[in-house]
């Protein structure tokens, strides 16, 4: 092998083509790092930028033996991973039933038993129907607990920040429903979607979808928010779900004081859509109620997935397409007519989950199951420890958050983060390589933040 006059014969083209767009790749994704104050990124793209080229620039600078021959294998090699990360849609991945056979009786729901009073009669009954939940709901009532001054994390200007944004949204509690116009306004099917719609996100959605509210959306009983053990029965057709986005640099203070402050903000966010659109509705003379925070009739994620917003993924939390489980999602009910939103299950995001694991690994409890999706009940789903979950929460102060932070699908929505989540979306081995990619570039364990002013 030996140094030469570059001849700008085809090899030597090749091999430089191939090392600059390394080598812009790399520049680009450093840019993206810095932007996002991801210093391993940054740094990592960085080393990267400069070593990933050079085997191509040498390349293109010496000439030894079968140099042809060699250029030709490498471009085979580009074209099968252009082959496989592009073109392969991910046809290995089977249909799952995730549709619940049956209602969940929200008394059953971790927070409503933590709100049992010692002694009192929904106590007392509700313990000798379910003995062997008593013992340990009992150990977490023992516990410090949410925004409490003897908590981990405890930050007394946080907390009360936390404090005051649900305290906002019990306020909104009365607005959740109300009275109807007596006239029904005329409307066209289409426009009226498309103004809901556009209202819903002018107020700060990011995202909105409509869907048949189905029985198995709606709790059996309700355990929160007032008329605790009353049946809840379907009185609406038309289940109308949306999402806020959870501030990215706030979310990844997990679990420190500000992830629960954006999370309690972001409930009060989704909860004042929720409450004002629905009053919108019932001025329109058709009858319609908010499911905000504390006070819900239905599992607000069965509903945005059957609206088309998502998938329900390994922490049992809804996954959108741009920003992952760092949302906040509110819901209302209606019987307006609206055109429905066609739920396309997206498959690719169990089969991501199914290989990531990583939410799985960095949860402080084990609260969430490492492993593949299992039938439970007849529906597949992965099942979150939730009591181990709420004890944790009750120890340090805050709703954690770590799993939502870790996410690969969390990160911004941006060019970069777009084109990666394309390539989970669309290709079996991208979605092998993803994880991997993401622990190199972000840590296995990524460092959150201590504190956020």
């Amino acid at each position: 092998m030996q140094l030469t006059n570059i001849d700008f014969s085809f090899p030597v083209i090749f091999n430089l083509i191939v090392g600059i767009f390394l080598f812009l790749n790399m520049f680009i994704i450093s840019v993206f790092s810095l932007v996002e104050k991801e210093k391993r990124a940054f740094w990592i793209s960085i080393i990267l930028m400069f070593v990933t080229p050079l085997a191509f620039f040498l390349l293109a600078i010496t000439n030894f033996p079968y140099q042809s021959i060699l250029v030709y294998v490498l471009i085979g090699i580009i074209f099968l991973l252009l082959l496989v990360f592009v073109l392969l849609f991910g046809k290995n991945i089977k249909a799952i039933n995730d549709i619940p056979k049956s209602r969940f009786d929200e008394r059953d729901v971790v927070f409503s038993r933590n709100k049992l009073i010692k002694g009192e009669k929904n106590y007392l009954e509700y313990y000798k129907a379910n003995p062997s939940k008593k013992k340990i709901d009992d150990s977490i009532r023992s516990l410090p607990g949410l925004l409490s001054p003897k908590a981990s994390k405890y930050n007394k200007q946080l907390f009360e920040k936390a404090d005051y944004y649900f305290s906002k949204t019990e306020e909104l509690y009365p607005l959740v429903d109300g009275t109807v116009a007596k006239e029904k306004k005329n409307i066209k099917i289409e426009n009226s979607t498309k103004a809901i719609k556009q209202k819903i996100l002018e107020q700060g959605a990011v995202s909105v979808g409509i869907t048949e509210l189905k029985d198995y959306h709606l709790y059996s009983n309700k355990g929160r928010g007032g008329k605790y053990g009353e049946e809840i029965k379907k009185t609406h057709k038309i289940a109308i779900a949306f999402t806020v986005e959870m501030d990215r640099d706030l979310n990844r203070a997990a679990p420190e004081a500000p992830t629960v402050v954006e999370s309690a903000r972001q409930y009060f966010n989704a909860g004042k859509i929720a409450t004002s659109i629905a009053e919108n509705i019932r001025k329109m003379g058709f009858s319609a109620k908010a499911h905000i925070d504390g006070n819900y009739e239905l599992i607000c994620p069965l509903v945005a997935r059957d609206a088309g917003l998502g998938e329900i993924g390994r922490m049992s939390i809804l996954i959108t397409p741009k920003l992952g489980p760092r949302v906040r999602i509110g819901v209302i009910t209606t019987d307006l007519p609206l055109m429905k939103d066609n739920r396309i299950q997206d498959l690719s995001v169990i089969d991501f989950c199914t290989k990531c694991n990583k939410c799985a690994k960095v949860c402080p409890v084990n609260a969430i199951p490492l492993g593949a999706i299992k039938d439970i009940n007849g529906v597949m789903k992965w099942k979150l420890k939730e009591d181990a979950c709420f004890a944790y929460w009750n120890t340090i102060g805050t709703d954690c958050g770590i799993c939502m932070a870790t996410c690969p699908y969390s990160h911004p929505n941006n060019f970069f983060h777009r084109f990666i989540r394309k390539g989970i979306e669309k290709s079996s081995l991208f979605r092998s390589i993803a994880t991997p990619l993401d622990d190199l570039f972000y840590g296995k364990n990524p460092k959150f933040y201590k504190s956020i002013n």
